[in-house]
């Protein structure tokens, strides 16, 4: 009987068939459910290939211990969870599924939006409840309203798109989109975030995680928002800091926030925002769609399989090392 002499690929969790079955045309393929560094670096020893969901991160050590290593994959969009410079220092590829679940956050932004005016929280307890008086004539219409977009890459510019549908003026801002790209993607661009955060009636983030944007949404930040205003998030909890936010809120400056995401994951039972009835919460799901998960799998395993057979992939986050990986 023939060995299977395919690269081996390790998932770190099980991912959708149909990504799996991208894969599994040039390798073999196996999961790994020990969701620890350790387990995942015994079960991948051998593999040229690691796909990373949640947990593990995507640490140096964990690379180290795999020295036949070629590609490592990131199951979604950020990056935070994988130490880019490490992987190229060892020689290892690094892609991921820019604008896979796109949509599906810029729908969940939305969606928060609608939450927060409408009141949806307060109302649908109230109605369960028997009481048809609650905030009754006290919701508010995003139509004519301004919308504040923080990042207008690939969710950012889905964000512009959907609000200016339903009537949103839109500013945005993106220190690293040219104007005139801004203007293309459906928001108006304004230079810094200093002068936009004045002009809008809802903000919402559409950042990565960095040490440029962690604790982006400070006190300072929030002071300078209009009273009132509304702050949506569901690109990274680093970027906010949430104790300026429950005092924002609990001042009544801040009207509403809408939160996907969290400091700490999974939030804290007892952080005090969500005791707070002008938060809507979600659990980091924003980009958790049917559709957005099968779209994450075979986008990163097709940018997998291509390092593998030795082609360059088309998202190549470190590019610097394929002049050596190429000629493995």
């Amino acid at each position: 009987m023939t060995a299977d002499v395919r690269p081996l690929v390790v998932l770190a969790g099980p991912i959708h068939p149909d990504g799996r079955a991208v894969l599994e045309r040039d390798a073999r393929v196996v999961v790994c459910d020990d969701d620890t560094e350790a387990g995942l670096a015994r079960a991948a020893a051998e593999a040229q290939g690691i796909l990373f969901r949640i947990k593990p991160r995507c640490t140096e050590r964990l690379m180290a211990a795999c020295p036949r290593l070629r590609v490592v994959g990131r199951h979604g969009v950020g990056l935070d969870t994988v130490d880019v410079p490490a992987a190229t220092r060892l020689g290892v590829a690094v892609v991921h599924a820019p604008g896979s679940n796109s949509q599906a956050v810029a729908e969940h932004a939305l969606m928060l939006m609608l939450a927060c005016v409408k009141h949806t929280r307060e109302v649908d307890r109230a109605t369960r409840a028997g009481d048809w008086g609650a905030r009754r004539g006290s919701n508010t219409e995003l139509a004519g309203k301004t919308l504040g977009v923080v990042g207008v890459g690939n969710i950012g510019r889905r964000v512009a798109k959907l609000a200016g549908a339903f009537g949103m003026r839109v500013l945005g801002y993106d220190k690293y989109v040219p104007d005139d790209e801004v203007r293309r993607r459906g928001a108006e661009p304004v230079g810094s975030l200093e002068a936009l955060l004045p002009r809008v009636d809802v903000l919402t983030c559409h950042t990565p995680l960095t040490p440029e944007t962690a604790h982006m949404i400070d006190a300072q930040t929030l002071a300078r928002l209009k009273p009132g205003a509304i702050f949506i998030n569901t690109s990274r909890g680093g970027v906010q800091d949430e104790r300026a936010l429950f005092e924002a809120l609990t001042r009544g400056h801040l009207g509403a926030a809408g939160l996907d995401v969290w400091e700490e994951e999974p939030v804290p039972r007892d952080n005090p925002l969500l005791n707070l009835d002008t938060v809507v919460c979600s659990s980091h799901v924003a980009g958790v769609t049917v559709e957005a998960i099968r779209q994450m799998a075979v986008q990163v395993a097709g940018e997998m399989a291509r390092v593998l057979r030795g082609e360059r992939p088309d998202v190549l986050v470190n590019p610097e090392v394929w002049p050596r990986l190429g000629r493995r």
